[in-house]
């Protein structure tokens, strides 16, 4: 699924079973030692799939640890995202020289738990996620909405170090073309001597599973 919506120089891996006896370093192990099973099991899956992309940018494996909220602290000069729900996990990476960040999230198919949607959403985004619905009402686009600023979050965390709430960017879909946009309601962060308004990403929804994406390519570094 995700190659279908990050292409290269981005490099991707991904899963839909977890390996009960994937291998960690001790690094990594230590940080799940007291999670449950189920917790160290997408961890594990996470890393695997991890060590198989940076592998495809030609990268030897080593530990990777997580830093503040718990963001992954990838090798020098190399940008990504990890995410995981039930039944799927998968990883995005790429060369900083290429691309500045990467937001990548995945959810089940599902309508949002009661009350969620109304702490996750903008008036301005209630009829753009009406009229979405008329067209493809197999699609649950609170839970899509949600996705999408998740990875926005994901996205900016990396380039600010801050937090980005619900309420501070403005989703928009295009149903036909499998795209969404991000405006960013707060000053967004400064990238090579610019300061980005938004984000835009593309998204996918197959076999229970939606998937949403962006990479920022170099050029805001120019």
């Amino acid at each position: 699924m995700i190659d279908e919506i990050l292409s290269a120089p981005v490099s991707s891996a991904e899963a839909f079973t977890d390996l009960p006896d994937t291998w960690l370093y001790p690094e990594e192990a230590a940080i799940v030692a007291n999670a449950v099973d189920t917790r160290r099991r997408e961890f594990s899956a996470g890393r695997n799939c991890a060590r198989t992309a940076l592998r495809r940018l030609g990268l030897e494996p080593g530990p990777i640890l997580t830093g503040e909220r718990g963001a992954p602290l990838w090798p020098a000069g190399i940008v990504g995202s990890i995410t995981h729900c039930a039944g799927y996990r998968a990883v995005a990476v790429a060369r900083a020289s290429d691309i500045v960040t990467i937001g990548l999230d995945a959810e089940p198919n599902e309508i949002l738990p009661d009350g969620v949607f109304d702490l996750v959403s903008l008036p301005g985004e209630h009829r753009g996620l009406r009229d979405c619905a008329d067209i493809a009402p197999d699609i649950c686009w609170d839970r899509l909405l949600f996705s999408a600023k998740e990875a926005v979050y994901k996205a900016w965390f990396p380039l600010t170090g801050r937090w980005l709430g619900f309420q501070e960017a403005e989703i928009t879909f295009c149903s036909a073309e499998g795209t969404f946009a991000a405006r960013l309601l707060v000053p967004g962060p400064r990238v090579g001597g610019r300061e980005l308004a938004g984000f835009t990403g593309r998204w996918l929804v197959r076999d229970g599973l939606m998937l949403t994406a962006l990479a920022v390519s170099s050029w805001s570094r120019d």
